[in-house]
């Protein structure tokens, strides 16, 4: 009987081995990089991520699933449609994130109010292996890459519907014909549709002059009033592909995912200029587990995590080892690796009385100033109405008691 138990317990634990992760044998990474994430020693750890929707690899590789499977850290995913939202998430408190994915003018306004955390490179090791710092680097100044690390640059880009628009556009200015009212989608964010109106008015998207604010402010209502545009964001996607829209401004990666469902799409880069960009990925000073917000930017740079995401997001990359991957199909992608790209301009953080300033701006633009009037009006008709009523009531007491006397 004991070599019968002796025999079982070995059988047991032979299983229990089997049971195991095989980690020498990871059909996706080396092994190197599988024990490397295996011994950071992230099990049973939580990590929120905050990124922008449709803007990870979940389908062919899914990064979130992989990372938490190779580190044994649960990932809380969840997603924002502007920097405006994110920045209003994150300064009202009662949330804690460990990543954040801003773009570079937000990048800057979060570490000017002391709200982002300096990176520990020793624990991102890829950054120096993978990061084009000969062709990219520049882009990060001032500092700024002691707290953030790269993930994608990009621009913006005017999207038409070939089957609706005859003539190929090249400026911005086509968003304000009136022959395509309602068939025009504008960014739901303030920062970038004031950027469009300063490009068709010649001024710099950073400036600080409340004038040309104004004259800016002026050209979007304008086109709201004559070309009622509709305000949208990743609706953007459905909304093109669906071909009922004749314009839309949005970002150049998101316009090859568009084609690819509805080919009578075209782009252009428009004369008067684009705003060129880059979001990075950043830890937030409230951040409750630095270690494994570093680990998951370093996992972000692995080649193949890497190539997995470009593939899926299609904004150009600033991995070397993307770059350089002969598999990697959109190099030649001239809506994202555009090669003569001309009057371009990159957002600034801007003063908080400017920002202030375009905030109230972009409530009359979208009309919620008017909204609101209305509201007030309405409610002080019914609030005048009352009063006339419980007068009458006192009145009709007083004589009723009066005469009863």
């Amino acid at each position: 009987m004991k070599k019968f138990f002796s025999l079982m317990l070995c059988i047991i634990i032979a299983l229990s081995v089997f049971a195991l992760p095989v980690y020498a044998e990871d059909e996706i990474f080396p092994d190197e990089t599988v024990e490397y994430y295996k011994n950071l020693g992230l099990q049973g750890t939580i990590l929120n991520v905050y990124n922008w929707g449709e803007y990870i690899d979940d389908e062919e590789l899914d990064v979130v699933s992989e990372f938490e499977r190779l580190t044994g850290c649960d990932v809380n995913y969840t997603t924002f449609e502007s920097n405006e939202n994110m920045y209003s998430k994150l300064s009202g408190g009662g949330v804690s994130y460990d990543i954040i994915i801003p773009s570079d003018y937000m990048v800057e306004r979060l570490l000017s109010e002391d709200m982002l955390l300096p990176l520990d490179y020793s624990n991102i090791p890829n950054y120096e292996k993978y990061f084009d710092n000969e062709k990219y680097g520049y882009l990060v100044e001032n500092g700024i890459s002691d707290y953030a690390v790269i993930y994608n640059i990009g621009t913006t880009i005017l999207i038409y519907n070939k089957n609706m628009v005859t003539e190929k556009p090249d400026s911005w200015k086509v968003l304000w014909d009136e022959q395509y009212k309602g068939k025009v989608l504008m960014f739901n964010n303030p920062r970038d549709s004031f950027a469009i109106a300063q490009f068709v008015l010649g001024q710099s998207i950073n400036n600080t002059e409340k004038a040309q604010w104004d004259a800016a402010a002026d050209l979007l209502m304008e086109q709201r009033k004559n070309v009622k545009p509709e305000y949208v964001m990743d609706e953007v996607f459905i909304k093109m592909e669906s071909g009922e829209y004749a314009f839309a401004t949005y970002y150049a990666g998101d316009y090859e995912l568009m084609v690819e469902n509805n080919p009578d799409l075209g782009f252009v880069f428009p004369k008067e200029g684009v705003n060129t960009f880059y979001d990075a990925m950043c830890i937030p000073s409230a951040s409750q587990n630095k270690k494994g917000a570093e680990a998951f930017i370093n996992f972000m740079l692995e080649p193949e995590v890497a190539l997995a995401n470009a593939e899926y997001i299609y904004y150009a990359t600033p991995n070397k080892a993307v770059l350089q991957n002969e598999d990697y199909s959109l190099i030649d992608s001239e809506a994202v690796y555009p090669k003569a790209l001309k009057n371009t301009q990159a957002f600034h953080n801007l003063p908080t009385d400017t920002l202030q300033y375009m905030n109230s701006l972009w409530m009359k633009v979208k009309g919620e100033n008017d909204a609101q009037g209305l509201y007030i009006g309405f409610f002080s008709v019914i609030a005048a109405v009352a009063v006339i009523i419980i007068i009458h009531i006192i009145n009709k007491k007083r004589m009723e008691k009066y005469y009863n006397v």
